[in-house]
């Protein structure tokens, strides 16, 4: 990797990136299981509460993504990254002031609420300026492998900070989480100077906002529709352990992130060899396969397969579907572009919490991952059908 890093300088600063990014999501990854934990137990509120604080971090990068593409295209990628991580430490913060006034229930989850909303501004900064960044940097023809190398960013993240701020709450408590949760961004601050920024596009003309969703939403419904099945492994499965008294609750986002990055490993080449939709089709596959195998599951160890498969399924759809939107998009048009599609994912994650935490408190925790395989069922039908009318285009 040295070796390749050095005979191309833009390959070691996009790895640069993406080490960047892998530690601002490390931060999103230790929160995950600890949250719902901190607010159904310590704070005594029941799951919708639960899902909702884990939802409102991803609820806010919805309605800041266009933003955060705009900021992207008019300021540059560097400014809006460096941004992003100074909200994570302002989240971080914030939510280590929940911890401290836990005795008040009500009050700790509207302090923790704040830190999460913050949280949320920051990851749609920085998730949106380091693909941009990342496109800047090495071009447009390889956007699937940028896509793919912030994806095994994210989900590598997600998939060791679970069990980490698991043993981190067990050990030392809620706010030491949450301490170094502030810590960890400061690092990206530093390491982002270190790296060339990207001519931005101030005077370019741009279109309204919804003239550009417009041309990208089914490919950001298929991104959505593939989220939820994430989002409850990343809201639900530890409580779903927990509550059928299994052993291994921490290690579900170990197992869904283990088959996420496997994939990104071996496979990150097929969106731009054989076509996003394509891709995308098998994989949502898998995904359905994963999700219904946790609904059904009768011991731990079938449960963890599940979302194994899960992993397996989530890994490319996302550079898949986005290799396909940075075509569809003139380039001075490319972060918002980005920021929109990367908006129907946080929508998945943003309303999969609550909704899901208020149909697990009547139906059981299981009836989250159902619905995760329906989701993902729907999404595979819709990629056919895109995949379809790509094809009759071309004949």
């Amino acid at each position: 990797m040295a070796s390749q890093s050095t005979r191309d300088p833009q390959q070691g600063r996009l790895l640069l990136l993406t080490a960047i990014l892998f530690i601002s999501y490390l931060c999103i990854g230790m929160s995950l299981p600890v949250i719902p934990i901190y607010i159904s137990k310590d704070l005594g509120l029941s799951n919708v509460w639960a899902g909702l604080g884990v939802g409102s971090a991803f609820l806010a990068t919805i309605v800041t993504r266009g933003h955060a593409g705009s900021l992207s295209d008019r300021l540059g990628v560097k400014f809006a990254v460096a941004r992003g991580l100074m909200f994570y430490v302002a989240g971080a913060v914030t939510s280590l002031l929940a911890g401290l006034t836990f005795h008040t229930p009500f009050i700790a989850f509207l302090v923790l609420l704040a830190g999460r909303l913050l949280l949320g501004l920051g990851e749609s900064l920085v998730a949106v300026g380091v693909i941009g960044w990342g496109i800047g940097l090495v071009g447009p023809a390889r956007s699937g492998k940028v896509l793919a190398l912030v994806g095994a960013a994210i989900y590598g993240a997600l998939a060791i900070g679970g069990p980490i701020g698991l043993a981190l709450l067990d050990n030392v408590g809620f706010t030491a989480v949450m301490a170094i949760g502030g810590i960890l961004p400061c690092l990206g601050l530093l390491a982002i100077w270190l790296i060339p920024g990207v001519a931005p596009h101030p005077d370019a003309e741009r279109p309204p906002f919804l003239s550009v969703m417009g041309r990208i939403w089914w490919h950001g419904l298929i991104v959505c529709l593939q989220g939820i099945g994430f989002a409850g492994i990343g809201a639900f499965f530890t409580l779903y352990f927990r509550d059928l008294s299994w052993s291994y609750s921490a290690l579900g986002l170990t197992a869904f992130g283990s088959g996420f990055v496997l994939v990104r490993v071996l496979f990150s080449h097929l969106p731009d060899r054989v076509g996003g939709l394509t891709v995308a089709a098998g994989s949502l596959a898998l995904e359905t396969i994963g999700q219904f195998l946790i609904w059904g599951a009768g011991d731990p160890l079938l449960a963890l397969a599940g979302a194994f498969l899960t992993g397996l399924g989530c890994s490319l759809i996302f550079p898949a579907m986005g290799r396909e939107v940075v075509h569809l998009v003139d380039p001075h048009l490319r972060g918002t572009a980005l920021g929109g599609f990367s908006a129907f994912q946080d929508l998945a994650y943003g309303l999969t919490g609550p909704l899901a935490g208020l149909l697990a408190d009547r139906a059981g925790y299981g009836s989250v991952f159902l619905i995760g395989g329906i989701a993902a069922g729907a999404g595979f039908l819709i990629a056919l059908l895109l995949r379809r009318a790509e094809r009759t285009a071309f004949q």
